[in-house]
C-alpha cells in the first residue's frame, strides 16, 4: 500500500460519531422534557439539502426552523396527518416542532456483524448498516483522503481487506462505474449472504412473470400468470429539464429487464467529497428495462413514493426493490455483478 497520513484521535471520533448518530435513545431521553419521554419512533437521517420544521404537522404550518443534509433527528413519533400531502401524509414529530416523511430516511446503527477474513474471488456483497460512513481513498502524496458519504441501506463490493487509517479493519471497494478502490471502516457494513441474492418463484415459467408501471397511480403490481403477487407504490419520472438529452420521464411502452446489478454508482461520476455532489454510489437491486438507463432500484434518498420524483426510473423502498430484483429474469447469482438477457415483461401504461 502507498504512505498514507494517519488521521487523528479527534478526527476518527469526529467522524464515528457523525456516522453512529452521537448518541443513544436512552441518553436522548433524558434531556427532554417530562412530556416528551416517550419511546422513540426511531432516527431519522435527513437526505434532503435542507427541510423545513413547522409548528403544525402541515405544509401550512407555520415554518420555525431547518434542518440540514446528514443531519440524525430524534423522531418522537409518526404522525398521518389530516391535513397531507394526500399521496403522503406521514409526519413526524420531533423536539420542538414537525417534520415532513419526504426526506427523511430512517435509519438505524448496528455494528454486530462478523468482520470477514477472507473474500470470494469475484468479490463480496455488502450493505451499510450505519446512518452514513466517510469513504477514504490512499494517495502517494496527500495521505488519507475523504471521499463519498455512503449511506444507510446502500450496497457495495467488498475487494479487499485491509488497514485502515485508524489502524483497524477497514474493506476495500471497488467502485462499480470508476473502477476506483476506496476504504471504510468493515464494521460499517454488513455481508450478504448468498441466499439473499436466490431467484424467488423459480419454478413459475418465464413467460408468465410480468410486471405492471402504472405513471398515473405510481404503482408497481407483478404478476404470475393473472393473479398480483406483489404491490407496491413507486415513484417515477418526474420530468423537467435535462442535461444530458435523455428525458426526465418514464417511458411508457412495452419493455424487457435486459440487465441487472445489485449495485449501481450513478450519478455524474466524480471523485469528491462534497455531500451535495450528485452522487449516488451503492444504490441497490438496479433491474434496468430501457437503454437509456431506465430501471428499478432501491432508493435511500428519499421516502415519498407515491408521486413521481425520479429522473427516470422507478424509484423503490429498498426491500421492495430487492424482491423485485430476486423475483424477475434474467437471474443474477451472488457473486454476479452483472447479469443479461432477454429478460421479464414490463408494461408501463399511462
Amino acid at each position: 500500500m502507498v504512505g498514507r497520513r494517519r488521521i487523528t484521535r479527534r478526527e476518527f471520533l469526529q467522524a464515528s460519531l457523525l456516522s453512529l448518530g452521537a448518541f443513544s435513545s436512552l441518553a436522548f431521553r433524558s434531556f427532554l422534557p417530562k412530556d416528551d419521554r416517550v419511546p422513540l419512533f426511531g432516527y431519522g437521517r435527513v437526505t434532503g439539502d435542507a427541510i423545513r420544521v413547522r409548528a403544525q404537522p402541515s405544509l401550512r404550518g407555520k415554518k420555525i426552523g431547518w434542518r440540514r443534509k446528514d443531519e440524525i433527528i430524534p423522531l418522537l413519533e409518526q404522525i398521518v396527518s389530516p391535513d397531507g400531502p394526500l399521496h403522503n401524509p406521514r409526519w413526524y414529530r420531533i423536539v420542538g416542532g414537525y417534520i415532513h416523511s419526504a426526506y427523511i430516511q430512517i435509519v438505524q446503527t448496528q455494528l454486530n456483524y462478523p468482520v470477514l477474513t477472507n473474500l470470494p474471488e469475484k468479490g463480496q456483497l455488502a450493505e451499510v448498516t450505519v446512518p452514513y460512513t466517510r469513504a477514504m481513498r490512499p494517495t502517494h502524496s496527500q495521505g488519507w483522503q475523504k471521499l463519498y458519504r455512503l449511506y444507510y441501506r446502500s450496497m457495495h463490493w467488498v475487494t479487499g481487506i485491509d488497514q485502515g487509517p485508524d489502524g483497524k479493519t477497514w474493506y476495500q471497494l471497488t467502485d462499480d462505474l470508476l473502477g476506483v478502490k476506496y476504504y471504510v471502516r468493515a464494521t460499517h457494513l454488513r455481508p450478504v449472504p448468498a441466499e439473499e441474492v436466490s431467484p424467488l418463484s423459480p419454478d413459475v415459467p418465464a413467460d408468465e412473470k410480468r410486471i405492471v408501471v402504472s405513471l398515473p397511480d405510481q404503482t408497481v403490481t407483478c404478476y404470475e400468470g393473472d393473479q398480483a403477487v406483489f404491490h407496491t407504490e413507486v415513484s417515477t419520472g418526474a420530468g423537467g429539464p435535462t442535461d444530458n438529452g435523455i428525458p426526465r420521464i418514464t417511458p411508457s411502452g412495452r419493455f424487457r429487464i435486459a440487465w441487472k446489478m445489485p449495485v449501481r454508482h450513478m450519478g455524474d461520476g466524480e471523485l469528491t467529497n462534497d455531500i451535495y455532489a450528485y452522487e449516488l454510489p451503492g444504490v441497490p437491486w438496479c433491474s434496468f428495462f430501457v437503454s437509456t438507463g431506465v430501471a428499478f432500484h432501491g432508493t435511500y434518498w428519499h421516502d415519498n413514493f407515491g408521486t413521481p420524483m425520479s429522473s427516470g426510473c422507478v424509484n423503490m423502498r429498498p426491500d421492495e426493490a430487492k424482491w423485485l430484483f430476486r423475483w424477475t429474469l434474467p437471474e443474477n447469482g451472488p457473486q454476479a455483478w452483472f447479469a443479461e438477457g432477454a429478460g421479464t415483461v414490463v408494461d408501463v401504461i399511462e
